[in-house]
């Protein structure tokens, strides 16, 4: 049996939060946007249907706490967030992932998708501590359960 493992191209491009129940959460190295992807701890999964129901149930529970996590980075790196966007893409990493973006209509991309805009701004150090104990703090009760 194969084991589960983040595809490298998150690993190169995220910092990790936590392990929830079902996935493991990340901060999107994007300073940009306040960002938490998610990576369902499923081997092989590459679209929702690839997820059992109740893993299925789980993820939705998983992606509104990841919105509490990302409303919390927005708040914590001075960009308070005005609308979240929810998306399972997939195109370049196939490795089944929902994006959780915090969007402003200041941001670099408004009104327009976050992807293909520009060039990620990594956070320093400094805003990278904020984000990831902002975002801990607001999972907090997500990694309890798991």
């Amino acid at each position: 049996m194969e084991k589960f493992a983040v595809a490298a191209a998150f690993l190169a491009s995220s910092e990790p939060l936590a392990s929830l129940k079902l996935c493991e959460a990340r901060l999107q190295a994007d300073s940009r946007f306040p960002w938490v992807v998610l990576i369902p701890r499923r081997t092989g999964a590459r679209e929702l249907e690839h997820l059992a129901n109740g893993d299925r149930a789980q993820l939705m529970e998983e992606i509104i706490a990841a919105g509490s996590a990302v409303r919390a980075i927005g708040a914590a790196i001075g960009r308070p967030v005005e609308k979240l966007n929810v998306g399972a893409l997939g195109n370049v990493t196939p490795q089944l992932h929902i994006h959780v973006v915090g969007r402003r209509a200041d941001d670099a991309a408004w009104p327009g998708p976050v992807w293909g805009q520009g060039k990620a701004l990594r956070y320093d150090d400094r805003m990278l501590q904020a984000a990831i104990a902002a975002a801990l703090t607001a999972l907090k009760s997500m990694q309890a359960a798991a």
